[in-house]
This record gives C-alpha cells, sequence and structure tokens, in this order.
C-alpha cells in the first residue's frame, strides 16, 4: 500500500511535465503538417491572421487538417483558397439603417 502511494505521488510530479512534452509534440506535428499543407503565401496570410485574431487562425488550421486527414486536399492550399475558406468563415455583417426625423 506504501508502494501505491509513492507511484501515485510520482505520476503527479511527473504528469505536469509529460503533459508539456506530449502538448509540444502535439503542437510540432501541427506544425509540420500545416508546413506541408500551405504554400508560402497561404502561410504568410496564417501567420498575420493569427498575430490579429489566434481563434480564427486556430479554426481554419483545425479545418484543413481535417480536410487532410480525410484525404480532401490532394495538393497544398493556395493563398486563393485559404481566402474562400475565411470568407465562408466571416460572420455577416449587420447592416444599421439611420433614420433622420
Amino acid at each position: 500500500m506504501g508502494l501505491n502511494i509513492l507511484s501515485n505521488e510520482n505520476e503527479n510530479v511527473n504528469g505536469p511535465e509529460n503533459q508539456r512534452r506530449e502538448d509540444e509534440q502535439q503542437k510540432g506535428a501541427r506544425e509540420s503538417i500545416l508546413k506541408l499543407v500551405f504554400s508560402s503565401e497561404a502561410r504568410q496570410r496564417l501567420t498575420n491572421i493569427r498575430i490579429v485574431k489566434p481563434q480564427i487562425a486556430k479554426l481554419v488550421e483545425d479545418q484543413v487538417i481535417q480536410l487532410v486527414s480525410s484525404g480532401k486536399l490532394p495538393r497544398p492550399m493556395t493563398d486563393d483558397e485559404l481566402k474562400k475558406i475565411l470568407l465562408n468563415m466571416q460572420q455577416p455583417k449587420k447592416e444599421f439603417k439611420i433614420r433622420r426625423i
């Protein structure tokens, strides 16, 4: 019983470090996939978007990785194709009408 408690304590101590290491590996794998999937212009555009709106960049990355994993994206994505995805993700803008009395 005493050994079991010690092993659980070691798991708790090593847990955050293992989690961090695993997160870094996943991030590295994600980055390598994205380098293969996007053309240089599209990568630059995505980097610019990530600076301004990181949540949008993450959504686009997730969508593209899903397309690649399902085999629906056989070649690198061009900047124009990335623009189309971004336009589809854009929320419609509300129009305001100002009436003067």
